[in-house]
């Protein structure tokens, strides 16, 4: 395996969700930097089509509820041709935690998301602007309730705090004069749709979709001082100033370092403590105001950099539940169209700790080896192993007969684990994991060639994937 294979396998599991070896080899024909562009500048995405989706699925069309929203975006993530958008579309939810337990209209929600994927990798002004005016998010921190003369600060300080500044850049009078702006900013006939789901009314077809509404006369028109500068500002006023910051471009950098590179702590923490990599920081947001705030210009400078591509920066990383199971289906082919296991999948990924549209709180989750807990680690481990381990999936029928083709002799445990490895997106293992491995290849049958494999040796090669989905490589990225 070339150094470049190597290289193009970290940026396809750091910038999407892995691939199989055929993908990958085609990526590696054109080379790293190509990849890298095709990646950022991806001109026709494709998934599996919402009407179908739709057509087996109504709760996943009216939004009854946040399963039927989750697993509708679970059928994206695995089905998509374009990885890195949908990448974003959760880097963005992780950031903009926006959840059902107070929402409650799977709708809503998955409007939001659908805005994330539209705009999450162009303006950073701009993604904020529509973040101000998204019914989830008003409804999320209250800004509903945000009356000139009587402010609400949630959507204010949240915006400065977790969104954009980061604490220690901005004062409590910020916060104020900030939520003041966002007067006004509100959804529409509120009080209406309030009584139509306590009548119940609003069935079968799904909660009404919350739209935004500015209201002139509850907007706070006059005077304020915001980080400094003075005037009658609207929210769109503060969102430029806030773009203009310094200490923004920081924010926004960090969480891109956090999100594809290494592990940072929590948010909570970035004050005490320093980044990591202080000048990968800095030349990421340099790459934020050389490109007017542009998001996808400050992810080709990360894919481009050394410290992204360092050796010492792969499988530094543990997998999120999302990025887990869309990468192991994604191997396994298990969705070619709609199946009912869609909702099974999506309650996997809760119980292991990330439910999608339903982060714990306004700081989104955790990452990192927070997710590795005792009954988490067995749920990860049993859900890749049963998947690997089908030879009835599509993908895992193609592995294992790459794997036991064009072989003359038979084949040695050594090179059974290196053409495992292979298949399952060129994984590099440390020399105890390989030597274990190979111990257990040594102990079962295997035959020559596919052509004349039996349905044991079949099962013993799949027997041997769903170990490899238990090493510590396997589940980091």
């Amino acid at each position: 395996m070339s150094n470049e294979h190597q290289l193009i396998a970290h940026l396809l599991r750091r910038a999407g969700f892995g691939a199989n070896r055929l993908q990958l080899d085609a990526y590696a024909a054109k080379g790293y930097q190509a990849t890298v562009d095709e990646l950022l500048d991806f001109a026709e995405p494709q998934s599996m089509a919402d009407d179908l989706i739709r057509r087996y699925h109504p709760d996943q069309s009216a939004g009854f509820e946040s399963g039927g929203a989750g697993s509708s975006w679970l059928y994206r993530l695995v089905s998509t041709n374009d990885p890195l958008r949908e990448k974003m579309t959760l880097f963005w939810h992780g950031i903009f935690a926006t959840g059902y337990a107070k929402v409650t209209v799977g709708k809503v929600l998955t409007d939001q998301i659908r805005m994330f994927r539209n705009l999450g990798m162009g303006s950073f002004k701009s993604l904020l602007l529509e973040l101000s005016k998204n019914p989830a998010m008003i409804i999320w921190l209250d800004n509903v309730d945000n009356h000139n003369g009587a402010i609400n600060e949630n959507y204010g300080r949240e915006l400065l705090e977790l969104f954009s500044l980061g604490v220690g850049n901005y004062t409590e009078e910020d916060v104020k004069e900030a939520s003041r702006a966002f007067t006004g900013w509100t959804v529409a006939n509120t009080e209406y749709t309030k009584q139509l789901a306590v009548r119940n009314s609003i069935w079968p077809y799904g909660k009404i979709a919350w739209r935004y509404e500015y209201h002139g006369e509850d907007h706070d028109d006059g005077e304020k001082t915001f980080l400094g500068e003075t005037g009658r500002f609207n929210g769109e006023d503060i969102l430029d100033i806030i773009c203009r910051q310094p200490a923004t471009a920081r924010f926004i950098a960090r969480h891109m370092y956090h999100f594809f590179v290494a592990d940072e702590p929590p948010v909570p923490q970035w004050p005490y403590e320093s980044p990591r990599d202080p000048e990968a920081i800095e030349m990421l947001a340099q790459a934020y105001f050389d490109s007017d705030y542009d998001i996808r210009s400050m992810l080709r400078v990360l894919f481009n950099s050394d410290f992204f591509q360092s050796e010492e920066r792969r499988y530094g990383k543990v997998k999120s539940p999302v990025e887990l199971v869309t990468g192991v289906i994604r191997l396994t082919e298990e969705f070619d169209g709609p199946s009912i296991e869609i909702g099974d999948r999506n309650s996997q990924m809760s119980f292991m700790g990330q439910q999608l549209l339903n982060p714990p709180s306004v700081e989104g989750w955790h990452q990192g080896v927070e997710w590795i807990e005792t009954g988490s680690l067995i749920e990860r481990l049993n859900f890749a192993a049963q998947q690997l381990g089908d030879l009835e999936k599509p993908g895992v029928k193609s592995m294992v007969r790459n794997i036991l083709q064009d072989e003359s002799e038979p084949i040695s445990a050594e090179r059974l684990v290196d053409k495992c490895l292979d298949q399952l997106g060129a994984i590099e293992v440390s020399p105890d994991t390989k030597s274990a491995l190979v111990r257990f290849a040594s102990s079962q049958s295997f035959e020559s060639r596919s052509a004349d494999s039996s349905d044991e040796t079949q099962k013993n090669v799949s027997d041997l994937l769903r170990l490899v989905a238990s090493v510590p490589e396997f589940q980091r990225t």
